[in-house]
């Protein structure tokens, strides 16, 4: 008897969506700015899930037009999904847009103040027989957990998307163009990197990409990212390199194998 089919399944799955950092809310100001840097690729974004984070905007001063944002966004094919550090105030209308409250990171704990009680004098001490030999003192092994790794063998194709949550990227194999590799640590390709690498997911600004061979469209570090559309540097293309953040900048730099 063939077993029936549930409406419905719910499981877990990991979305990436883009956070978009805003400034200023006119629309025309960013039209302009996603025209530069988009550089009038129709396809740049490919439909991207993004988070619009209205945390630098004083949001006090003025409205803000969501649905002219919602449709800006729309036209550079940015879905906007979400809105990140909104003022509770403003949770309302933006819910209207049918667009989730994102509170961003969480906050870490902040250590309590434990009371102490004032130490005790320490009573005197009773003579006794030196040992014969002293005790050699035990040495404390300091133990470093090992990060987690993701490990892929086999080539990432076009379409494919592989996210290593909470983790390095390890792939043995190569990544083709149209795919896209993203994780919360770094990211190791040994073999031809094509497609768009995204390491650093989480914002870990330390985060780097190694490659066997620079053939990427988009390298991208906490969010911080560089494109190739006009061409990887001759001295780079095809090379071993590694990719870093410094500053608000991504350097692209060989590897030397020599030292």
């Amino acid at each position: 008897m063939q077993k029936a089919r549930k409406p419905i399944e719910i499981k877990i799955s990991t979305v990436v969506a883009i956070s978009a950092i805003l400034h200023e809310t006119d629309p025309a100001a960013l039209d302009k700015a996603l025209k530069d840097m988009t550089g009038g690729v129709s396809d740049f974004f490919e439909d991207e899930f993004a988070v619009l984070d209205i945390g630098a905007l004083d949001t006090a001063a003025a409205g803000i037009d969501w649905t002219a944002l919602v449709a800006l966004f729309k036209r550079y094919r940015l879905n906007a999904v979400a809105v990140r550090n909104a003022p509770e105030e403003l949770h309302a209308e933006i819910a209207a847009q049918g667009l989730s409250i994102d509170g961003g990171a969480p906050r870490p704990p902040q250590p309590e103040a434990v009371a102490e009680e004032a130490p005790q004098p320490a009573p005197a001490p009773t003579p006794v027989a030196a040992p014969a030999q002293a005790a050699q003192p035990m040495q404390a092994t300091q133990i470093t957990p090992a990060a987690a790794t993701m490990i892929i063998d086999t080539p990432v194709r076009a379409g494919q998307r592989i996210y290593a949550r909470g983790a390095d990227l390890v792939i043995m194999a190569a990544v083709n163009n149209g795919a896209e590799i993203i994780a919360d640590g770094s990211i190791h390709v040994y073999a031809p990197l094509r497609g768009r690498a995204l390491a650093g997911a989480s914002g870990n600004t330390g985060a780097r990409i190694f490659a066997a061979s620079l053939e990427a469209e988009l390298v991208s570090i906490a969010g911080v990212y560089r494109t190739f559309e006009n061409g990887h540097p001759p001295e780079l293309a095809q090379k071993q390199v590694q990719v870093r953040l410094t500053g608000d900048r991504i350097d692209v730099l060989p590897i030397n194998t020599s030292k």
